[in-house]
């Protein structure tokens, strides 16, 4: 039986890279991947042959044009799945300059459908985030949890990718979907030689905290310590980026086998588990023997308070859980910054 050749769009970033990994660790998918490179490196690719030991077939691309797009799918017209990470991320960015997450996020989710439909493309599976659900008061959250209000034009364009992605299923007897609404993805590869490397100054919470442990950065900034949780910083479901890594390969299995029960369908990705920030940092430090500069700074527009999720829906029926605790996540984030403050 011939392999299934997947593009993975955004892989040479985070998730998308991790992902990459996992899917060439498999015997069942061809992988091509696409980026622009706007916040990530080509060099990624030899960090996953390095791993892998398999090279990756790659290519700059900007998927909002939509030439450049039909150029991608008009050579390989091979490709039968695509798995769609590519998006701009940051919150606070978002909410400086809305019209770049528009404009990028949704016109590029809109060309692949549109191009795709063309060239039998059969299933996608799209990068959505927890951050639809906005600020809700019952926790944890699940897939039929009513959304409240989005607090980011980042939130906003994942839900618009969300309700794009069903009603183009609908209309497309030949395409499957699944949206996977990430928690907060984290951590590194167990061999401390691919993990999260922003182009820019990050805005996630374990990079800064590496970035602080080594001396690239003076201090850190904790946005927030009147929330009303437990210790008054947010609370976040910290992930395994290699947990969420395996999910998706799951989901493409079942797409491909046939399995599952509707043609378009979402899925939790968390661990069920809320972490406050100082909690993170306190696990931090305990499994690196590092000890953090830290500051309180006002609330950072865009941010809810609390999430974490019930991700019993993807117990059932993808046969998929977290596999790694947060001690593990903060251990290999910390291999990473060790392997790029010695090897760049």
């Amino acid at each position: 039986m011939s392999k299934e050749t997947i593009l993975v769009t955004g892989g040479a970033g985070y998730i998308g890279s991790h992902t990459i990994v996992s899917l060439l660790e498999t015997t069942d998918f061809e992988v091509i991947s696409v980026d622009n490179y706007a916040n990530s490196t080509s060099r990624t690719y030899d960090r996953i042959e390095s791993i892998t030991g398999k090279k990756v077939k790659h290519l700059e691309t900007d998927l909002s044009i939509e030439q450049d797009v039909e150029a991608l799918f008009r050579n390989h017209p091979e490709i039968r799945g695509v798995i769609h990470f590519a998006a701009h991320k940051s919150v606070p960015e978002s909410v400086l300059y809305p019209e770049k997450y528009y404009r990028n996020n949704i016109s590029s989710l809109l060309n692949i459908l549109e191009v795709g439909k063309k060239y039998n493309l059969r299933n996608i599976i799209f990068s959505s985030s927890c951050s639809v659900y906005g600020n809700i008061d019952t926790l944890p959250v699940s897939e039929t949890t009513p959304l409240s209000s989005t607090e980011s034009p980042y939130a906003f364009t994942k839900l618009v990718g969300e309700q794009i992605l069903c009603d183009v299923i609908n209309s497309n007897q030949e395409l499957t979907g699944i949206a996977l609404r990430y928690f907060n993805p984290v951590g590194a590869h167990a061999s401390g030689l691919l993990g999260e490397l922003p182009n820019s100054r990050p805005n996630n919470l374990v990079p800064v905290i590496t970035q602080t442990a080594i001396g690239k950065a003076s201090g850190m900034k904790i946005f927030g310590n009147d929330y009303t949780t437990r210790d008054g910083t947010c609370v976040r479901d910290y992930v395994h980026v290699c947990d969420i890594a395996e999910a998706h390969v799951l989901a493409l299995k079942m797409q491909f086998e046939g399995k599952s029960s509707n043609r378009y369908d979402l899925f939790n990705l968390g661990s069920g588990n809320g972490v406050t920030v100082l909690e993170a940092i306190q696990a931090f430090e305990k499994t690196s023997g590092k000890k953090l500069t830290y500051e309180f700074a006002p609330r950072r527009a865009g941010d809810v308070a609390a999430i974490y999720s019930d991700s019993s829906k993807a117990l059932k029926e993808l046969n998929w859980k977290t596999s790694r605790s947060l001690d593990h996540m903060m251990e290999s984030a910390w291999k990473w910054e060790l392997h790029l403050a010695k090897n760049g």
